[in-house]
């Protein structure tokens, strides 16, 4: 992160957006190297979760809005960062928005995990699951995200790509709830749910080892300056 806001010009003074910002993670990890944050959010839940998990920053505020509608001020963010979120966003209104809150020169950072599907017993069967008990997961799974779509974005093809491995080690519970954390699978109370985390925990049962299963990534990170159309 540190070297990735030297190349976007980012320091202690610097005023960041953080769409999508949920739970507050990624909005922790700028506020630790000074910058001062506006989580943007549109889930009542999540924004709150993200205001208790950062009620000690004083720089951090969190902001009832969207990607496409972010309510803040224009030209009033030196940077936007999107985590986990830009499969959700309209990529032209989104645009149009973040152009209207950036000060020049107008870096926008995404980031986002994108889970194997292979490799091992457990992150194919994971993937299967997914597949026959969450009918959204294919339409919001970012492998559907090309070069071509983030060029049509930014507005050019000078935006740059960083590449990395990142894994998550968990035992059951850990599995449980970062499953039910996921928007596209069947929530509480949906006719899918109980089957759904019964065949995980069969899964998990039959793939673990010493209690534990991986969950591996590559972390794709793409960042660039913003071109009004």
């Amino acid at each position: 992160m540190q070297s990735l806001a030297e190349e976007c010009g980012l320091t202690s003074s610097s005023v960041v957006a953080d769409v999508g910002s949920g739970t507050g993670l990624l909005s922790k990890l700028l506020l630790e190297s000074g910058c001062e944050v506006f989580g943007v959010e549109p889930n009542p839940e999540m924004r709150a979760a993200g205001e208790h998990y950062l009620h000690d920053y004083p720089r951090f505020h969190s902001v009832a809005g969207r990607a496409e509608e972010t309510n803040l001020p224009a030209a009033s963010v030196d940077a936007v960062l999107a985590a986990q979120a830009f499969h959700w966003f309209d990529p032209e209104r989104t645009r149009h928005e973040f152009i209207r809150i950036l000060r020049s020169p107008g870096w926008v950072i995404l980031i986002w995990n994108q889970r194997l599907v292979s490799g091992s017993a457990f992150l194919e069967g994971y993937e299967q699951l997914l597949k026959h008990f969450a009918p959204e997961y294919e339409a919001v799974d970012h492998r559907r995200i090309d070069d071509d779509a983030i060029t049509g974005f930014f507005g050019h093809s000078h935006w740059r790509k960083i590449e990395f491995d990142n894994r998550q080690e968990f035992d059951l519970e850990g599995v449980q709830g970062r499953s039910r954390s996921a928007s596209y699978t069947p929530p509480p109370g949906h006719p899918a749910h109980e089957q759904f985390m019964s065949e995980l925990e069969n899964l998990f049962q039959t793939t673990s080892r010493d209690g534990k299963v991986i969950f591996a990534y590559e972390t794709n990170v793409y960042y660039g300056t913003l071109l009004p159309a």
